[in-house]
């Protein structure tokens, strides 16, 4: 569920605000589709279009809320489309047996709706379709190469993408095909292709056809090789002020009018067009995911030169043939995002502004990174979906930029999809939540992807931050915790103090306890002993855990480390067989590379609640504890709903913004049954010696 929509500043009841928007009276009414109750992947929501923007500012508002860094940002009321109905110009379609072409079921698994008659599609899309369905039906029947993917059987079809392309001044539309295979069914191409030559004889409407090979179980639609196998090689679309060349499987908005509108907000966010007192006469600026290069040749057509990044290489020829065409100054790369950025920083490039617009999954902890070293002034962040929005957005508070403006837009009518634009300006980092101080120490609330002490490529540190704290210029860390991990980090502010508090947190009554997710589902607690090598040299360790809560066939562990020694929870927890989820060094990849697709975890599950230590000056019991951060909430909710967080919420297992002196001390025979104490007499598993040698 989403939270209700915060009303608007206006004053406006929402009659007048929609007819302010130009809003038909029939786009008010509610609407319905014989699938929405089961389709995954559009979710038609029966309530007038007025309450749909609603709940898609709630979306936005639900999921920067989860980040008190971005508490103060204010998310515009949704920009609505027009229409609201056959507005989808590409249709990514799941092939199944029966002759199902449609989505997704919603709630998981495998299984495949039809939607003939889905509202959203364009009307040349759906004709194309239907007559794809057709084909379909009849190779299941006869055996033939668009016979539909079997996991048990025959067939090599797993999906169509089908792309709709306006070249503009009143041409006709048309529509590229692109039929997705499973490479190890289609070794032969010959039928595929004599298939595809039929099908744009027998449909002028279609432009072309291409191959897609998917490999193996891979959750992504799309395979990483297309080839050309009948028809046009790229067609022209012409969207708002520019026309590029659109391809085969290319990303592109789903709303042609809505694209338009995202390539103005970006100009007008940008300062495009305006006076260009005191600043360049064309402003440089960095497009990166540039696609299709449809924003690029926009802002060209702005006034700006653009430099436009995308890994996809046949892309990259057509948006540099676009701008030859129309005389735009776009320079086009193929290349990796993070690459470019340390290309670009290495060689000191300069640029005035940058535009992002990530996959859903949004940018890689290293692109942001990276890309605050080249000291922009402005950036431009279009996204697809709210929760990696927010992760991203949190991350650049600390890296130094601030985020101004947040405007969603209605670019999937329909459906509970959002698409937002975010402005950030170069700020300063902000600096670290203080969970509690004295005159000799500070324990700070440390994000994600940040390095305790300053290293290597990132822009920033904990103690760097830190030290822009009152009294804090001086601060040395007491202990450290990875740079994927977040939570409670303990900070000297003189360093020679350090050692007296490194002496407490390591004597016998003092605690670190972690929240982890490990991948399957753990015993309901247990003991991990297992002796680990650093530098050279094996010393014992021990972790005990309790499992917490079980979401979506994993487990959330309350996690008590005996021992400091490096990595420790990571290895003991991956020796036997659990390790924490999004740990790139002893994960499970194909687990990890799921959770970042499917639930933006960008960073290892790994979160330091709670220190418990006894003051060496007032003898006072000390339990301090930082709340689970905004992206770990958002794993969770994705996962399993809100249900288990509640439930952990309800135990007290997620942490509390604050202290509190508790008198029992931990491990104690004074049980009070929270979660947040662990049974030291939990039985001991002790896996086999590995060699694991972390110099």
């Amino acid at each position: 569920m989403h939270p209700p929509p915060p009303r608007s500043g206006s004053g406006r009841g929402e009659s007048d605000l929609l007819t302010g928007l130009g809003l038909r009276e029939e786009d008010t009414q509610r609407v319905s589709c014989e699938h929405a109750d089961r389709c995954g992947g559009c979710p038609v929501i029966a309530l007038p279009y007025g309450e749909q923007l609603g709940l898609k500012r709630g979306r936005v508002v639900q999921s920067v809320s989860r980040y008190p860094a971005l508490e103060l940002v204010y998310t515009e009321p949704v920009h609505p489309a027009e229409p609201i109905r056959e507005y989808r110009t590409r249709a990514k379609l799941i092939v199944a047996p029966g002759g199902k072409l449609g989505l997704y079921a919603k709630g998981g698994g495998h299984q495949v709706v039809d939607i003939p008659r889905c509202q959203v599609v364009s009307p040349i899309v759906a004709a194309v379709a239907a007559g794809l369905r057709a084909r379909i039906v009849r190779d299941e029947a006869e055996g033939g190469p668009l016979a539909p993917f079997d996991p048990s059987g025959a067939g090599s079809l797993r999906a169509v993408d089908l792309r709709e392309v306006r070249p503009g001044d009143g041409a006709e539309a048309r529509v590229l095909v692109t039929l997705v295979v499973q490479r190890d069914r289609a070794t032969d191409r010959a039928p595929l292709e004599e298939a595809a030559r039929a099908l744009v004889a027998d449909e002028p409407r279609v432009a072309g056809v291409a191959l897609n090979f998917h490999e193996g179980e891979s959750p992504q639609i799309l395979g990483g090789e297309t080839v050309v196998v009948h028809g046009v090689a790229s067609a022209p679309d012409r969207i708002g002020l520019a026309t590029h060349e659109a391809t085969y499987g290319s990303f592109v908005q789903a709303h042609r009018g809505q694209a338009e509108r995202v390539h103005t907000t970006v100009i007008d966010l940008l300062g495009l067009g305006r006076s260009r007192h005191g600043r360049p006469e064309r402003p440089r600026v960095l497009d990166l995911y540039g696609g299709s290069g449809a924003i690029a040749l926009a802002l060209a057509q702005a006034g700006a030169d653009v430099h436009l990044v995308e890994s996809f290489a046949p892309a990259v020829a057509h948006v540099e043939e676009a701008a030859r065409k129309a005389k735009l100054p776009v320079r086009a790369e193929a290349a990796d995002v993070a690459s470019a950025l340390r290309r670009f920083a290495e060689q000191n490039a300069e640029f005035d502004a940058a535009v992002v617009n990530p996959p859903r999954r949004g940018m890689s902890p290293l692109a942001r990174e990276l890309l605050v070293r080249l000291d922009l002034p402005i950036v431009t962040y279009v996204s697809c979906d709210p929760d990696t929005l927010a992760r991203d957005l949190d991350h650049f508070t600390r890296l130094g930029y601030g985020v101004t403006t947040l405007r969603p837009l209605d670019m999937i009518p329909l459906t509970d999809e959002v698409e937002t634009i975010a402005l950030l300006r170069r700020s300063g980092p902000s600096t670290p939540k203080v969970m509690w101080e004295d005159e000799e120490i500070l324990v700070v609330d440390k994000g994600a992807h940040e390095p305790t002490t300053q290293q290597g490529e990132y822009a920033s540190s904990l103690v760097t931050r830190a030290r822009r704290l009152p009294g804090a210029s001086e601060a040395v860390p007491v202990h450290r915790i990875d740079v994927g991990t977040s939570g409670l980090v303990m900070l000297a502010k003189r360093a020679d103090v350090a050692a007296k508090w490194q002496a407490v947190l390591t004597s016998e009554g003092a605690r670190k306890i972690y929240v982890a997710g490990a991948r399957g589902v753990t015993p309901s607690k247990g003991a991990i002993t297992r002796d680990l090598r650093e530098d050279g040299k094996m010393y014992p360790a021990r972790t005990r855990y309790r499992r917490l809560a079980v979401a979506s066939g994993h487990s959330v562990l309350r996690v008590v480390p005996e021992h400091g020694r490096t990595h420790q929870i990571r290895r003991h927890l991956a020796a036997i067989g659990h390790p924490v989820l999004g740990d790139d060094r002893y994960g499970h990849a194909p687990t990890n590379r799921f959770f970042e697709e499917k639930n933006a975890l960008d960073r290892t599950f790994l979160h330091c609640v709670r220190l418990e230590f006894t003051h060496p000056r007032t003898q006072q019991r000390l339990i301090i504890e930082a709340p689970m951060p905004g992206d770990l909430r958002a794993v969770l909710e994705r996962t399993s709903g809100p249900g288990t967080l509640r439930f952990l919420d309800h135990k007290n297992a997620l942490g509390q913004s604050g202290v509190s002196s508790l008198p029992p001390p931990p491990d104690s025979h004074h049980d009070t049954g929270s979660v947040l104490d662990i049974d030291s007499s939990s039985a001991t598993i002790r896996p086999e010696m590995v060699s694991d040698d972390d110099a």
